[in-house]
């Protein structure tokens, strides 16, 4: 899907410059238009006829992107890169700047957690397990506990094993990236939740189930 943005309103940056045409990168190696019955020369052709035909004033030239046999990545991103697209440099150049490190916050009175400003996808189920264990925070729990916490009305063929909470487990740190280790492992026993300085949890008015 492509978008053009026309019509911005002028800034400072913008006062004095107007569109004067667009790049149309395409993403397609010889092997795959051969098997969709056509060539990139040729291609390349049909699409320069097309605009002569419906703009007749417009300037067009194409050009071939080449790349080393074998790399990896999207087509297009290929072609984009062999090609110095600037506004993809700009995209990786975000995309490799540190990330800015805010810490965690496990909302649970919302149900979702916070990860250096932005929303973790959780599943329902992941976040179920962070909370039953924020809940009971500085204490082992058991798998078998949280298989009967949190399976409680499932039926018998849907009850997960010992080996199955573990996967979870494993998924849920894989979400938490750098917070991971507030879930630990107690070898031999199960699993506990350990808050340090980056964490925040957001409780509900109702109380810990293990507080009296």
């Amino acid at each position: 899907m492509s978008t053009l943005t026309a019509n911005r309103p002028a800034t400072d940056s913008t006062r004095h410059i107007e569109p004067r045409g667009f790049a149309l990168y395409l993403g397609l190696d010889e092997a795959k238009a051969a098997a969709d019955g056509v060539s990139l020369v040729e291609l390349a052709e049909r699409i320069k006829a097309f605009v002569a035909e419906v703009a007749p004033h417009a300037q067009t030239h194409a050009t071939v992107a080449i790349a080393p046999i074998g790399v990896g990545g999207r087509d297009l991103d290929v072609v984009r890169t062999a090609l110095h697209d600037p506004a993809l440099a700009k995209r990786r150049e975000i995309e490799n700047q540190p990330r800015r490190r805010t810490g965690i916050i496990v909302d649970v009175s919302r149900g979702r957690v916070v990860i250096d400003g932005e929303v973790a996808g959780l599943t329902y189920k992941e976040f179920e397990l962070l909370r039953f264990l924020v809940l009971r925070e500085g204490r082992t729990v058991e798998r078998d506990e949280i298989i009967s916490g949190l399976w409680a009305d499932a039926g018998a063929d849907e009850v997960p094993n010992a080996r199955t909470i573990d996967v979870h487990v494993r998924r849920l740190r894989a979400k938490l990236g750098d917070y991971e280790d507030i879930v630990r492992t107690v070898r031999g026993i199960g699993y506990r939740f350990d808050r340090h300085a980056d964490v925040s949890i957001q409780y509900p008015s109702a109380p810990s189930p293990d507080v009296f």
